[in-house]
């Protein structure tokens, strides 16, 4: 297959990072697009796939698996010093988490590679299969529900027992993205009684549909939340007021809270303060899915299990991992359908178009290119 593209996948080097870029499944159906593939040795084990179930799908496993790579995948951006032997403006796929990680966008860039960052994928109708933001967050919230149940010293469902009744769960979801309902659909699921709030009006129905009851703001005119892209922005005064209040008078009542809200970019907006917490009752639990960046509940700690006023705070720095198998297939799939989506045959390789390269392209030609970046 001489002259064929080499893909190179990536042994993800990041602490507590146990998903894999590409599973045996997406190694054969790049091999049928006519690519080579080359696997870093051990990069599938923490995913629960072996070196041998690479080869046995046609990628050749070794230890220098960038050498002559013209399309580099990973999970989490890799350093530069990874990428030694990689061909001149080689393509880097994966979440390159950009804003926090300037200095290495910057690297790729001085380097020659061209970077392309996963989670800068539009939200439009044809890139659905491609959004690695709403895959692994589908599975991040059903996690953050699993986790609180298990430290939550009490049942979730109604049980009618001789013994006497059990009271269901009663959680509140703040955030109604893609993880934010996975979340309810979790806890419903479990048998809990649902709430669930948003700043985006638009989510209320979404909620109704999914069974729990919409805990929203009222007569505060003018107020949509909804940003660029399908993505929350930030909410007026008088809004974030009337939300507090709100939020107050209903956190007290709730026995599992789950925090989901993100800004692209920003510091995790503060949903739940300590105040809000000395409110509920002991023994409730918090799960604040956006703990790494900077967190939505005060005192929460990333990768700790926090006790403030009796209610334990808890939240992964990386949900996702904490289910790697399904998390690694599920991402290895948005990666696979973002490169076969622009296989030019004639070409024997990707080549992008403007509306999804230019979202997503961070470097090229030596220089950062991204809008986003340079404003």
């Amino acid at each position: 297959m001489a002259g064929a593209i080499k893909i190179a996948v990536l042994r993800e080097r990041a602490t507590g990072e146990s998903r894999v870029s590409a599973s045996p499944e997406t190694v054969k159906k790049f091999l049928s697009l006519g690519a080579v593939v080359t696997v870093e040795s051990g990069a599938g084990v923490t995913a629960s796939i072996s070196d041998d179930e690479y080869r046995a799908a046609g990628a050749e496993v070794t230890d220098s698996a960038v050498a002559g790579a013209d399309i580099i995948l990973g999970v989490q951006g890799p350093e530069v010093e990874q990428l030694s032997g990689a061909n001149p403006g080689a393509w880097i796929v994966a979440s390159l988490d950009p804003f926090t990680k300037r200095e290495r966008v910057d690297a790729y860039a001085a380097a020659g590679f061209e970077a392309l960052a996963m989670e800068f994928m539009p939200r439009i109708t044809r890139a659905q299969s491609m959004d690695i933001l709403s895959s692994q967050s589908n599975l991040a919230g059903y996690k953050a529900v699993l986790v609180a149940a298990s430290h939550y010293g009490r049942a979730f469902p109604m049980m009618m027992t001789a013994a006497g009744t059990v009271s269901a769960a009663k959680c509140f979801v703040m955030g109604v993205g893609v993880a934010g309902l996975q979340a309810i659909a979790t806890a419903r699921r479990l048998g809990a009684q649902v709430s669930a709030t948003d700043v985006r009006s638009a989510t209320k129905e979404q909620i109704q549909s999914l069974g729990a009851k919409p805990i929203f703001v009222e007569n505060v005119a003018g107020i949509e939340g909804e940003g660029a892209g399908g993505y929350a922005t930030e909410m007026s005064e008088e809004y974030q007021k009337a939300q507090a209040e709100l939020v107050s008078s209903h956190i007290a009542k709730q026995d599992i809270v789950i925090t989901t809200a993100l800004i692209p970019g920003r510091a995790a907006p503060r949903l739940v303060s300590d105040a809000q917490i000395a409110t509920m009752k002991p023994g409730s639990v918090i799960y604040d899915l956006a703990v790494a960046q900077g967190g939505n509940v005060e005192g929460s700690v990333p990768d700790q299990v926090i006790e403030r006023h009796g209610v334990k705070i808890v939240g992964f720095s990386n949900t996702p991992a904490q289910l790697p198998a399904d998390a690694s297939a599920l991402f290895s799939r948005n990666l696979f359908n973002f490169l076969s989506a622009f296989w030019d045959k004639e070409q024997g390789k990707p080549v992008l178009d403007e509306e999804i390269g230019n979202a997503i392209r961070l470097t090229q030609g030596g220089k950062v290119v991204n809008e986003r970046l340079l404003a």
